[in-house]
């Protein structure tokens, strides 16, 4: 069972960085880029230096992985925090209000602790494998919409996404026709946290990176819903593929995904 400490840890960290996020959008920032379309600012840098910091100070044997700096150098920990600074960068350089930070502890490879916060919406986001999850300390359940048609579903697609696996559009496409609406927000960490609420029924995406899911996927499970691969195998951050759905559509969810592989997708009635 985790210590105290390590929610506390994560939930200190989460919650400072949405202030360094909030502060920054007042007193402006840089943003370059990674790749054509991939940002970076001067404010992931400074939230992930504030969380390496504080987990060197509190636990120095643990080691870190974040999206800018990558692993740090305490291979073989029994610890990992996963960490990624701000979450949907993108739309935080533009000035959407729609990002986030998020944190997650594994502990023998398996993740046991998880906080994401939206300072946007002063919303803190948090899970203790075996305690359930919870929305600024009240718990949370998944919804329990049984049928696609019913379903209101939420994506995302990776930087470059016209150049990524061709299958992308087609089951986008799919989905839309065959669920009640389809959404992206841009922060797949906020994306499993509104599955895990019940604001979303399921939530899909391909080409995530470890730190964009880790804290979220706990979330969700704890939240009574079902995090898989899109290939129905169980999720992996190497494959950085999945579906996290509220539990009943998982199935339904699989199958499009499936049908649209197989060349066999068949429009039905939907609504956009």
């Amino acid at each position: 069972m985790p210590e105290p400490a390590f929610l506390q840890t994560a939930i200190d960290i989460v919650t400072r960085a949405g202030e360094i996020q909030l502060a920054r959008q007042e007193s402006g920032f840089r943003v370059s880029k990674k790749g054509t379309t991939d940002l970076v600012t001067e404010v992931d840098l400074e939230c992930e230096r504030m969380c390496r910091d504080i987990l060197a100070e509190r636990f120095p044997d643990h080691e870190v992985l974040a999206e800018e700096g990558g692993a740090s150098e305490k291979r073989g920990s029994r610890w990992r925090w996963v960490f990624d600074p701000l979450d949907g960068t993108t739309n935080y350089a533009h000035g959407l209000p729609i990002f986030s930070a998020s944190l997650g502890l594994e502990i023998d490879g398996r993740t046991e602790v998880g906080a994401v916060y939206d300072p946007s919406r002063r919303e803190l986001f948090t899970a203790e494998r075996g305690k359930g999850a919870r929305l600024n300390g009240v718990p949370l359940k998944t919804t329990d919409t049984s049928v696609l048609i019913d379903g209101l579903l939420v994506t995302g697609f990776p930087y470059g996404a016209l150049r990524a696996s061709g299958d992308l559009l087609e089951i986008f496409g799919a989905f839309i026709l065959q669920s009640r609406a389809v959404r992206r927000l841009g922060s797949a960490a906020l994306d499993l946290c509104y599955v895990a609420a019940g604001r979303f029924d399921a939530f899909w995406e391909q080409h995530l990176k470890h730190w964009d899911v880790c804290a979220g996927i706990l979330i969700v499970e704890e939240a009574s819903g079902r995090v898989t691969g899109t290939d129905g195998a169980p999720f992996t951050p190497a494959a950085g593929h999945l579906i996290a759905s509220n539990g009943p559509l998982h199935e339904e969810m699989l199958r499009v995904i499936r049908e649209c592989r197989a060349g066999g997708t068949r429009p039905r009635t939907g609504a956009t």
